[in-house]
């Protein structure tokens, strides 16, 4: 599908973009790859990782600027929409700027994607969106049913619109394994709460889940990749097994467990080998044997949540992920 595509990535300077370029570089050889963002450094930077590379275009512009995402969407067939405010405090601070990007965004590249004939858009979506508690979650479920909705708002218009939710990016800008690594020398570590649990997924199995996406999509669903917890105070023993754990107590709008399939959603979700799809809800796309496909429906009230997971990573298998990735964690 994405072979000789022409795909945009907006936001993609950030970690997502950085993994999701050459891996599919590599795999579909793509036609093109138009890299849309607002940080003219980070593009600068990024182009010289890809130097003589034709098939990679810089584009400078903002989600919120319907204008340019028209220009920026002529001749592409495929869209990942990475772009947002997402960091948890930040967003809880200034509320107005992670509305005007996580939602007001997410409403342009609706419309332009529609008004520009663009076959499909998959965007990515966060825990947080789940049960939100905090105002970058709650933003984040409103631009999932934003793209949700946007398969029926398109009308007779061929373009198609899908989700995919994962939890803490290992390695990622932001997270907690190279936060935990950047001050482990200074001998203590700080922890929100000892119960606290997270979801593990790497940028490759997330770049992976997207592509799944794009060729499972028949528009409206919701990708929920199955992936391990982890306790944060075992995450910080590998890290820094001599390091001291000091309890710091839970950030402003900082959940304990982190929860990507709401009971609320049970209703409608189906699951796979290596994922869960949540269906819409509405028009009855719910029963909709061409989305369902071969999956099987979870029991009502099932909740996925980092702390009720079947599935737990062992600390030796984290400690040799962080061995392999060592010199790139938290570098993009």
């Amino acid at each position: 599908m994405l072979e000789n595509s022409t795909i945009l990535v907006t936001g993609g300077t950030g970690s997502f973009g950085h993994k999701f370029i050459p891996m599919t570089l590599e795999k579909y050889n793509p036609k093109k790859i138009i890299v849309f963002s607002r940080d003219e450094m980070k593009q600068w930077e990024m182009a010289k990782l890809f130097q003589g590379d034709d098939r990679l275009r810089f584009f400078i512009g903002d989600v919120r600027d319907r204008d340019r995402l028209y220009r920026a969407l002529d001749g592409v067939d495929y869209v990942v929409h990475a772009a947002a405010t997402k960091i948890v405090p930040t967003a809880e601070y200034n509320p107005f700027e992670c509305v005007k990007t996580n939602i007001h965004g997410a409403m342009n590249l609706i419309d332009a994607a529609i008004d520009k004939g663009i076959k499909g858009v998959v965007a990515l979506s966060t825990d947080k969106a789940s049960s939100p508690i905090n105002l970058y979650g709650a933003t984040k479920l409103a631009s999932d049913k934003l793209f949700v909705a946007g398969n029926s708002y398109a009308g007779g218009h061929k373009t198609k619109f899908s989700v995919v939710r994962y939890g803490n990016v290992m390695g990622s800008r932001g997270s907690v394994v190279p936060f935990f690594m950047s001050v482990k020398d200074t001998g203590v570590l700080p922890i929100t709460d000892p119960r606290m649990t997270r979801f593990m997924i790497s940028l490759e199995e997330g770049v992976e889940l997207v592509w799944h996406a794009f060729e499972d999509m028949v528009g409206g669903e919701i990708y929920v990749k199955k992936i391990p917890s982890m306790k944060v105070t075992d995450l910080a023993r590998v890290v820094a097994p001599e390091a001291k754990q000091e309890v710091v107590g839970i950030r402003p709008g900082e959940k304990l467990h982190e929860q990507m399939i709401g009971a609320e959603d049970s209703y409608f979700t189906y699951e796979y080998p290596e994922h869960f799809k949540i269906l819409p809800n509405i028009n009855n796309w719910g029963n909709c044997e061409s989305r369902i496909k071969d999956g099987k429906k979870v029991p009502e009230g099932f909740i996925y949540s980092s702390d009720n997971n079947t599935e737990w990573m062992e600390e030796e298998e984290l400690k040799a992920w962080i061995d392999r990735h060592y010199n790139e964690i938290g570098k993009i």
